[in-house]
């Protein structure tokens, strides 16, 4: 068995767009933003959505959203994922890239809440 639980929506925007997608949005939605030096890519609206992580991701690739999924086992998730009609796109570090029926991206990757946040709300799955 295995859980998992929605963390993110995440706002791709084009790597030269980014900053004024984050503006936009922040503006918006009247939240603050937050980034950090170490995943500069990232620009979290702070409490967009509350309790799930909110944030413009810079990409190399055309403007979509995606959602991250994060788990206690990530092969698991993602075999879940797999068996319900998605496909496996590419891996970015533990992070697996998924495309659902549809032609949405999904990220599944492992926990990163604090414990009591992901005890909390995540599914057990057989």
């Amino acid at each position: 068995m295995h859980r998992s639980r929605v963390y993110a929506l995440l706002i791709d925007a084009p790597e030269a767009e980014a900053a004024r997608a984050a503006e936009f949005w922040s503006a918006a939605l009247g939240v603050g933003t937050r980034s950090h030096p170490a995943e500069p890519q990232f620009v979290g609206l702070h409490e967009a959505l509350p309790g799930l992580v909110t944030a413009i991701q810079a990409v190399d690739d055309a403007p979509r959203y995606h959602l991250d999924i994060e788990t206690d086992d990530v092969a698991a998730e993602t075999a879940r994922l797999v068996g319900l009609g998605a496909t496996e796109v590419s891996q970015w570090l533990e992070c697996r890239i998924l495309r659902a029926p549809g032609g949405h991206l999904l990220c599944v990757l492992p926990v990163e809440s604090p414990p009591e946040v992901f005890d909390a709300q995540a599914r057990t799955w057989p």
